[in-house]
């Protein structure tokens, strides 16, 4: 009985201490955007259609998906573009709002702007 009690006491305690590395719950949205909110001064409530999360609001409808998370993550925009997509390319433009060819790209930002999207990309 008090080995019993004992492993009880023991696997607690370890979920205790796994429950408290997670510092965000994170949201993800439909599109692919992600932002955490501290557990800290986590609170949740539902009004409608609308999850409110600390001071971030989501429309459930929007929602993909919901975890705990390490580390705060937020949508950075950064994403793999592959050379298919810079030949697809109808604009190429620098920083300075110049429009460019793709033989004139040399190191530095671009926006490139397909007939489905725009890309901010890095040359190196």
């Amino acid at each position: 009985m008090k080995k019993t009690i004992l492993i009880l006491i023991t696997l607690v305690g370890a979920l205790t201490a796994q429950a408290a590395d997670y510092n965000y719950l994170t949201f993800e949205t439909t599109d692919g955007a992600k932002v955490s909110v501290p557990v800290s001064s986590l609170s949740i409530s539902i009004n409608g259609t609308t999850l409110t999360a600390g001071s971030q609001s989501f429309t459930l409808s929007n929602l993909n998906k919901m975890y705990f998370s390490t580390t705060g993550e937020s949508t950075t925009g950064i994403e793999e573009i592959t050379r298919a997509d810079i030949d697809e390319a109808t604009d190429i433009f620098n920083l300075q709002g110049h429009k460019v060819t793709k033989e004139q790209m040399r190191r530095g930002v671009y926006i490139v702007k397909t007939k489905n999207r725009t890309y901010k990309i890095v040359v190196k």
